[in-house]
């Protein structure tokens, strides 16, 4: 006679292939969701007659509620049990993205976008803890987070080649008509494989998840007003300054919460907090590469969506590869080596990227810096997910990992928009100095369609493009020059690191 199950417990316990499969698929989903529309921005405007402005909102407003609520999904999960809240996200995900594949005015798909923010955010940290509680510490629970780390890191090139599928092969709709099944599937599975993790007693955190969303989303409006506005704009200013001050305040009201969303004494450890400024640094730089790339391959190199999700493909295969090779080694020989080592290859690539031009092809100028971008990043990807989250009390785990996600995302976030600033410029300077050269040479069929559009021709617009990225690869190699410098003094690796991430050490933080 078998007994009874206790309650919450999976109704099909011990396969942990599976339980990691749902998880992965889960985290896969809302990853992939930052970049798959990408590539069918250009369907978008034309289909919802969005302004090129407008536009750019598609991925804000997912990123903005995405990374400013991640803290507040990770301690919803603490308190109410991972694997509901879990489930909850994920509906609420599958819900916007059905709303958004059928919006037929701008703001319907983009009130929809930011409901997918919110769903990721309540999902993705959940699903991360869910490996703590699903998995015993040790090799098995690493080769989890190996598994997951990849899906996180792999998900942004996935997206692009996702994207340019559906757009070429369906319609752009199907962008986000893709996420239905997958959702309503993991919501199915997850009862059946994940078990409900014990619920902590606590209190919600509002005044600090209030404070720390509209600090954030404040600080990347500025970027995204400053790139659009000017840095003078009063509006800008005011975002920036709202920033400052709502970042400060959460900072203090965290320092004296009871039961505070994002425990300060996690920052006590120089790895840990290493980790999350790599992390940031390293995902800030990613998005960029990411979004100009397409920007390249469509606008110059004349890219069909299919064409440049395919010119995406190999970054995910070095990803994968650099993350297999740290999650083999990682035991040996410990967190350090692979921090530096791989922000060394990622900078190189995009140092590398900083050579583009209207000339480069994609196998001279693309194809090779994108393949040392993505390997540094996937050796450094399983390194920090390990590092951030060791060690940490149960009861903390999903404020743990809720901040590693909210490093990556509001990384990527801050970094788009301080990348597209700096494109802004960089392409205003250079058509400033190509103009007098265009009214020189042009017809007046050329200076009549220039007065109506404001636009140079392609001839001349790919070298103002071109230039803008370049010098927005700049800045991303600066970016990533920060996570090498904090890789190489901040992180110290001592013995009790290496037992805890080969299992042989007892549960408990690194040292500090």
């Amino acid at each position: 006679m078998t007994s009874p199950r206790a309650p919450g417990a999976a109704r099909r316990e011990g396969r942990p292939g599976i339980a990691l499969t749902v998880i992965a698929a889960c985290q896969l989903m809302v990853v992939l969701d930052a970049t798959i529309v990408n590539i069918a921005l250009p369907h978008i405007q034309k289909a919802l007659s969005f302004s090129t402005t407008d536009l750019s909102w598609v991925l804000s407003a997912y990123t903005l509620t995405f990374g400013g609520l991640l803290l507040l999904g990770g301690r919803a999960g603490d308190i109410l049990g991972r694997r509901r809240v879990f489930m909850f996200g994920i509906l609420l995900f599958t819900f916007a993205s059905l709303v958004g594949g059928f919006a037929q005015e701008p703001w319907q798909l983009l009130a929809a976008r930011a409901l997918q923010g919110v769903g990721g955010a309540i999902a993705s940290p959940t699903s991360l803890a869910l490996i703590t509680t699903t998995f015993p510490e040790g090799p098995e629970r690493n080769r989890a987070f190996g598994v997951f780390a990849a899906v996180s890191a792999g998900g942004g090139a996935i997206g692009m080649l996702a994207g340019g599928l559906l757009t070429e092969w369906l319609n752009w709709r199907w962008v986000l008509f893709v996420n239905v099944p997958i959702g309503l599937l993991i919501v199915v599975l997850a009862p059946i494989f994940i078990s409900e993790s014990k619920r902590h007693p606590g209190r919600f955190d509002i005044a600090g998840a209030v404070a720390s969303t509209g600090g954030m989303a404040s600080l990347v409006y500025g970027f995204i007003r400053a790139s659009e506005e000017g840095w003078r704009d009063p509006l800008t200013l005011g975002s920036f300054g709202a920033a400052l001050v709502l970042l400060a305040l959460f900072a203090l009201i965290e320092s004296r919460a009871k039961e505070p969303i994002t425990p300060l004494r996690m920052f006590a450890d120089r790895n840990r907090s290493g980790s999350y400024v790599i992390m940031l640094s390293l995902a800030a730089a990613m998005f960029g590469m990411f979004f100009f790339i397409v920007l390249f391959v469509q606008n110059v190199l004349g890219y069909s969506p299919i064409e440049s999700g395919l010119a995406f493909l190999p970054v995910t295969v070095a990803i994968v590869t650099g993350a297999g090779i740290s999650q083999r080694l990682l035991p040996a020989l410990g967190p350090k080596p692979f921090m530096v080592v791989g922000s060394a290859i990622t900078a190189a690539g995009m140092t590398w990227l900083t050579f583009i031009d209207p000339g480069s092809s994609y196998l001279s100028g693309v194809l090779g810096p994108m393949l040392l971008f993505g390997f540094g990043m996937g050796l450094n990807f399983v390194t920090l997910t390990l590092t951030a989250v060791s060690g940490v009390e149960q009861h903390e785990a999903g404020a743990a990992s809720g901040l590693l996600n909210a490093t990556q995302q509001v990384g990527g976030s801050l970094g788009l928009s301080i990348l597209v600033t700096v494109f802004g410029t960089a392409s205003r300077n250079e058509a400033e100095k190509q103009l007098p050269a265009f009214m020189a040479k042009a017809t007046p069929e050329q200076k009549a369609e220039f007065t109506r559009s404001h636009e140079l021709p392609a001839s001349w617009g790919h070298q103002v493009l071109a230039q803008g990225i370049s010098t927005a690869f700049i800045a991303a190699a600066g970016l990533v020059l920060l996570a090498l410098l904090t890789a190489s003094v901040v992180v110290r690796v001592r013995k009790s690191d290496l037992e805890a991430l080969s299992g042989t050490a007892s549960t408990g933080g690194p040292a500090a």
